[in-house]
Formats: structure tokens, sequence, C-alpha cells
């Protein structure tokens, strides 16, 4: 192996991944930043960019929960803190803390360690309470019903480590504890209150020190059912009578929202209970320390129709009281619920009376829930995650306090599953990934506003063309002329046609790569088609017309009684000039389905696509010769025009040499196969089997050809990369074997750099996430063909996937930047994620 010295400069664009479709899987951070769960990732995102800045690799398991130290509700303790801490909760059971240090505005993550103590079951819910800048408590909960207790003190210098300190491990219940909250008792510092909802109806009440053990003091009934969420007000009031009171929210899938109110009723020795009735309605009693406290109920809200997930307390607000600027704790709580709405809660200022001031989200069909309610630190935003891993973002538009106007804002988005296969436009315009999610998304550079250089490029969803009734595993794009055209392989024998509608083709022009692209506007003069309509069982697509009448369809039939069924919505396709929101997205922006291909007998596995546009091979899932036929279609016609036989087992990859004159395939057998395509003179075409070669050890998962000849790689299980040359007299060879990667190669992609010195680019992906790019120059000599390889770059762990990678594809266009060549690259993986990286070579 040679060492070239070429730098190659690395830089991620761009993260789209859903979150999990968990409650308290999503934390607002003092730092301003949102961290959520996506598969066995913490992702990290930015509000003002709706841009996903970085996942972090550590988990072996899903994550649950998320929580920053500070959260939004101690942004009042954290106003010029350089290092921010997270906290992240798998379903394994494991808890790992994470550093975020933002010196000099360059944000640095590091793992910081994982807790000693485990739990035996997954995390369910981490709360945690800021008692100064450097020190916290914190406490997890897992769903065999124990509840850890930790104490953690940050450095104060960089040199200096993290000190956790278990406190109390409280064995509650045999059935799962599923949220928590934390808070100091009102004029008893360094005692503190933990409540804890679960499975039973009824909410603990614990308390206990920083120094020990959590004793159990009362429990709280009045809900019906599950408690879902807990929440605990900071005691900043400014009249000396509220300082003794804190308030705690409760919510339950029983629908109902509880406000209870914890007061400070005298010191031990000094109060007596007199037990009469009035002593039932205000509740229980407990003592901690030198003190007594009474909880009763405050108030009940009522107003939400399913479940209630998620109640959060406002954050402090700062005022200016005698001149004097104090924290006070609003009298304001934002609920999240399953039946697609967010409130805000609030008194009323004369009566006292608390009332539903604020409903977001009724309009949406597309939720089917919400799972979590977050403030934003300032107050001003709401954030909600929702059924299909979406995000919703509300800001508070108004400039006077009297009035509300809360709009919706941009946020990321992605697949909240497995995305299986990813693929660029003709002209590389925009990339379209397919998922187990059973949707299809488009992703694009949007062009800001400020201006179009490449540094401001924010890529964004701009379109979801298919959303399906069955996990998709394959996609490729048809080439050639005309107008933008896929197809899709599902869970389903059945190959699936989507051509580009109006509204798509107006809204590419917004984007950073739109202008002409691949499809000039006087050619679009002839799709009549403006959108698309989702099917009632979600399988097929029907067009939008141009002309048609713009009366809605009565879509129930006009049965009698059946308005009581939820409805798809009717699609209204339009021209976009800025990023959709996630309505917009799971309704208006389908394209409609032309054509199915029926005759594979087993679930699609592999699709593509030759480079003039004629053709479309496809293979599907095999335990046997005949199942493992790839089927060649004609495209325009759609007509079955060959069916190659070579492979016993699922052919994993297809792909066309660069002159369309070799089709190559690999399979789960362990042989790769090699057939000749080619047009006879009356339009038809043969197809010849030209070698069929076992290969690696294990099965290959993918191969790629070498664009500049026939040349091509193939990667394995068996954790390494072969290089294949096709000889003058149609033998093949392997002519390089790279060296032996850390774990099985489940995606490779070649592109070319140099065409006179056959010089190219290998990307690697593999089953542990990490992406390596390889470079191989092809040396064609009279004895027949040998290559040199060489390591361009590693990538970074905290850049690269935390799963396994599915797919990797080169940009088709490229630019030079000073001299520099500019390569953009897309990854998908296991971890819900989708990665678009540029290179300079």
């Amino acid at each position: 192996m040679s060492s070239e010295n070429s730098k190659v400069e690395a830089k991620r664009v761009f993260i789209g991944a859903g979150c999990n479709r968990v409650v308290n899987n999503v934390s607002w951070g003092a730092s301003g930043l949102v961290s959520f769960g996506a598969q066995n990732a913490v992702a990290v995102f930015c509000p003002k960019t709706a841009q996903i800045l970085t996942t972090l690799p550590g988990h072996k398991a899903s994550v649950n929960c998320t929580h920053w130290l500070p959260s939004s509700k101690f942004a009042f303790k954290a106003k010029n803190l350089d290092r921010h801490y997270l906290l992240s909760g798998d379903s394994d059971g494991i808890i790992i803390l994470w550093e975020l240090s933002t010196l000099n505005n360059n944000q640095q993550w590091r793992h910081v360690l994982q807790l000693p103590l485990s739990h035996k079951k997954g995390v369910t819910c981490i709360t945690a309470y800021m008692v100064s800048e450097t020190d916290a408590m914190f406490a997890s909960a897992s769903s065999d019903g124990v509840v850890n207790v930790w104490d953690v003190s940050f450095p104060s210098q960089s040199s200096e480590e993290c000190k956790m300190v278990c406190l109390d491990s409280i064995c509650v219940d045999t059935k799962a504890i599923v949220t928590l909250s934390l808070a100091e008792l009102p004029q008893n510092p360094g005692r503190f209150a933990l409540a804890l909802g679960g499975l039973d109806n009824k909410i603990k009440l614990y308390c206990g020190e920083r120094t020990g053990k959590f004793t159990s003091v009362c429990e709280l009934k009045g809900h019906t059912d599950w408690i879902r969420s807990l929440d605990f007000s900071l005691p900043l009031h400014s009249t000396e009578e509220t300082a003794n009171s804190i308030m705690l929210v409760s919510s339950s899938q029983d629908k109902v929202i509880r406000i209870w109110k914890l007061v400070l009723v005298g010191d031990v020795g000094s109060w007596r209970r007199e037990i009469t009735l009035a002593s039932y309605i205000e509740g229980p009693v407990f003592v901690s320390g030198t003190f007594t406290y009474q909880i009763s109920v405050e108030s009940v809200l009522i107003g939400h129709e399913d479940w209630v997930y998620s109640v959060e307390w406002q954050p402090p607000v700062i005022d200016s009281i005698d001149g004097r600027l104090i924290n006070h704790q609003p009298l304001s709580i934002l609920s999240a619920s399953m039946d697609k709405t967010m409130m805000i809660w609030r008194p009323e200022k004369k009566t006292g009376v608390w009332v539903n001031v604020v409903c977001v989200g009724e309009l949406s069909h597309c939720a089917l829930g919400f799972y979590g309610g977050h403030w934003s630190p300032n107050g001003q935003s709401i954030l909600a995650h929702g059924y299909g891993g979406s995000f919703h973002l509300w800001r508070n538009v108004s400039s006077s306090e009297e009035s509300e106007n809360w709009q919706m804002q941009k946020v990321p988005s992605g697949h909240f599953a497995a995305v299986t296969d990813v693929t660029w436009a003709r002209t590389g315009e925009y990339l379209l990934s397919v998922s187990h999610d059973q949707t299809t998304r488009v992703f694009s550079s949007w062009k800001n506003n400020e201006g179009n250089e490449a540094e401001d490029e924010h890529w964004h969803e701009l379109a979801r063309p298919q959303v399906h009734g069955h996990d998709i595993n394959c996609v490729a794009m048809v080439q050639g002329k005309g107008n933008h055209r896929f197809v899709s392989g599902a869970e389903e024998k059945v190959v699936r046609v989507f051509e580009a509608p109006l509204s798509f083709l107006k809204t590419l022009n917004h984007t950073c790569a739109g202008g002409e692209g691949s499809f000039p506007e006087d050619l679009q003069a002839d799709v009549q088609v403006l959108g698309a309509n989702m099917s009632a069982l979600g399988l097929s697509q029907k067009p939008i017309y141009l002309h048609s009448s713009s009366e809605p369809l009565e879509r129930n039939g006009g049965g009698e009684g059946m308005d009581t069924f939820e409805t798809v919505p009717e699609a209204a396709p339009a021209e976009l000039k800025e990023p959709p929101i996630e309505d917009q997205l799971a309704f208006h922006t389908l394209w409609p389905e032309s054509h199915k291909l029926y005759g594979h007998g087993n679930e699609l596995f592999s699709l593509c696509c030759d480079h003039k546009g004629n053709l479309v091979a496809s293979s599907c899932k095999a335990q046997s010769a005949s199942m493992a036929e790839i089927w060649l279609w004609e495209v325009g016609t759609w007509k079955a025009v060959g069916r190659l036989q070579s492979h016993s087992l699922t052919v994993t990859h297809l792909e066309f040499s660069y002159d369309d004159t070799l089709l190559l395939s690999v399979s789960r057998d362990r042989h790769f196969s090699v057939f000749s395509i080619q047009r006879t003179d009356n339009g038809n075409v043969s197809h010849k089997l030209m070698a069929k070669v076992e290969a690696h050890k294990r099965i290959i998962w993918a191969c790629s050809w070498n664009p500049f000849g026939h040349q091509f790689a193939t990667s394995s299980r068996d954790k390494t990369v072969k290089i294949w040359s096709i000889e003058n007299d149609a033998r093949i060879k392997q002519i390089l074997a790279l060296p032996q990667f850390g774990s099985s190669v489940t995606a490779v992609a070649w592109t070319g750099l140099d065409h006179e010195e056959k010089r190219g680019c290998v990307a690697v992906g593999m089953e542990s996430g990490l992406i390596e790019l390889w470079n191989i120059k092809i040396i064609e000599i009279e004895e027949g063909t040998t290559a040199t390889a060489a390591l361009a770059l590693r990538l970074e762990p905290f850049m690269c996937h935390v799963s396994a990678v599915n797919r990797l594809a080169w940009r088709p266009t490229e630019k030079c930047e000073s001299n520099q060549r500019l390569l953009t690259l897309t990854s998908c993986g296991d971890d819900n994620c989708v990665r678009v990286f540029n290179f300079k070579f």
C-alpha cells in the first residue's frame, strides 16, 4: 500500500434524523440547544437554524431519554457557563454523561463517563435539580421500578474531572416508574422532595438530603389512570407568603392535569393537626427536618381529549421589583397530549381560576398525537415531538405582552426508523432517501436570504414523495432526459414508479441547486399533474390534475355515521418558497404513482437504473435460485425485458457499469455475477452471464463500478473490500484487497478524481457506523491491470453514523474551489440518519 500526502478536508454539511417515539426523549437546555434520541445516537439540534449539529456515539441500544444539566428550567443559574452537560439513558439501562464546551464559540463534545451503576432494565426518565452552577442532583428511573438518585459536581477548571456519588437506590415498585421530578423544599436548603409517577395511578413523594437516603413520606391520590408526567415549580416568588410554597403539576392517561400545592405550615413542635373533615380536603402532611409541610390540590385542569403525556412549568423570568432584578416562577404550564394539541394554562388575573389561554396543533393531521412538550429558556417558544418522529415548534411573535401570536417555525426532520437506501437526483439537485418508517423523503439545500455562498447553505426536507403502508427497502432515480422519476421497492412484491408533479418542479427553483437543473422549464409545460392524494390504505397515490375542479372530493362515500372516522385530508399541493413544515410534508408534497411493476415473488430488496435511463434492474428476497432472478424493466413502456439467472440467494446490490454494457450483482450466496447487456438492432435487449465468482467468505453487501473503466469494488461481512478488473479477454481477476477493516463493510461507493491518471476515491461504510475514504489508482500495463491504494481519510466517530451504514452515494456533479475538487458524499444508516459530507481533494 502506498501512502499519499495529499490532505483531504472533510466537512459535515447536513444530518437528517427523526426523534425516537418515546416520552421523555427530548430536552431543551439552558445552552439553547435541544437534545433527542435518534435510534442509538444522541442528536443535538439548534432551534434557531433548524439544523442538527451533531450526533453522539456511545449507546449500544435505543436512546430513551435525554436531560440537559442545566435544562431550560435552570437557565437563570447558567448565564455565563462555557461548559454544559447532557445525560442520556438507553433501553439497556446505561446512562452516559456528555460535556459540551463552548469556549471561543467553538463547540466541542466529549464523552465524560458512563454511570458506574446502571439500571437492570431500560431507563424511562431522568430529572435534575441544579443546586448551583457546578453542583446538581439528578434521579433516573427504570422500567423495573428502581430509582437511583445521584449527586454530581462539575469541575471549575477544564483539567479537573466530574465527581459522581450515588446517594440512594430506591426500589419503589415492581412496576415501571415513568416520570420523576426533583425540588428543594421551601425554606429548607439541602432537603429535597422527589415525586415519582408510574402505572398505579398514585404519585409517590419521597424526601431526603444531599448527603443520603430518601424516605417515602406520602402518596397523592386523585388520578384514575397511569401517571405520565410530573414537574415541580421553583419557589422563586417575590412575596414572602408564596416563598413558603412550591407547586407540583401532574398529568395522566385519564386526560386530566392536576396542580398540587406543597406549603410549609410550620415547625414540627409548633404546628398540630386537627383531625376534621377539612383536613381530608386539605391533603396529606409530612415532616422533613424541622419543618412540617402540607400538600393540597390547587386545581384540576380538564381540556385535553386524550392522554396527556407531558406537563412542564414555564422557566423562571426576570422581573424588576423596586429596581431589583428578581427571578420569579411564572404561573404558566405547558401540556402536550395525544389529542394532537399543546396547551398553555394560566390562572385568570381576577378570579385565579386556571384556564387554557393558548392551544396549538389542533389543525395538524399528521402527528397522531404529541409525546412531549418543552419550553425554550426564555419562554417565547414551545416545542413538541410527535408520533411520526417529527418536531413541531411554535414561537410567540407578538411584540405586546397583552396578546400572543404563536407561529409555526422551521425544525429539523428526518426518518424515524432505519434508512435503507439513498440516491441523488440526476444532476445532484437533491437527494432521495427511503426508510423502514415507510416514507421516501427529498432533502435539498435552500438558498439563505442573506447570501447564496456554500457556507450559508442549510439543508431541509423538501418533499415526501411517498408515504407508504410497507417498510421501504430500496430506491433508484430514473436517469436520462424528461421529468424526475424514481422507482422504489418495499416489503411487497411490486416495484412502484413515481413521477414529479408540477408543484415539486416549481419548488425546486427555490433551492440552492435550483434553476434549470436537469429538466428545463420549457419542458415542464407537458406536466399536467399538480400533486397527489394519499389513498385510504396508504398504498397507492392518485394524481391531482392541473385543470381538475377545485371542489374537495367527498372522501367518506357520504355514508351516515361515517364522519366519526378520521379521514385522510385532501392534498393541496403548492409551490413552496421556503422549507415546508411537517403538516405540508406529510400530505401536500406527495408524488403521483405512474406505474406498478409486477413479477417478483417476494419482497423487493435492490434496485438500480442504467446511466442512459433505458433500463431498471430489480431483485427480491430469495431462498432459491428461481426467486433470486434479476428482472430488467424497460423505462417508458415498463415492460419486463429480461430475467437474469445466476444467484441462489438474495441479490443484495445491483449496479450498471458507466458505459451501460455490463450489470454487476452481488449476493448473500457470497458470489458476484457480471452480465453483459446489449441492445439488438430491432431495439430488443439481450443479456448473457459473463462470469460468476465466489468473491468473499461471507455475504457480499455492496458493489461499485469505477467511473473510468471496467473495474469494480465489492464489500462483505468478512470485513474486506476487494477490487476486481475485467481484462480484455473477459477474464475477471482480483487486482487488490484493502487491509481488513474493524467491522463488516456494508457500503461502498467509487468516484473518479482524475481520468488521465485513472485515479479515484472509494468511500467505505461499516457496520460500526464509521466511514473511510481510500484513494485508488488503476495501472494498466501489457501484463494486465494492477492497482494501488492509500488511506485518504478516516472520518472522526463524532462525524459518522452510530449504527451500520446502509448506503453511500457520491453526488453526480462536482465543483472546483481554488484548484481543489469539492466532492459531496451522502450516507444513510440504521441510526435513522441521512448525512451529507463535503470533501476537498
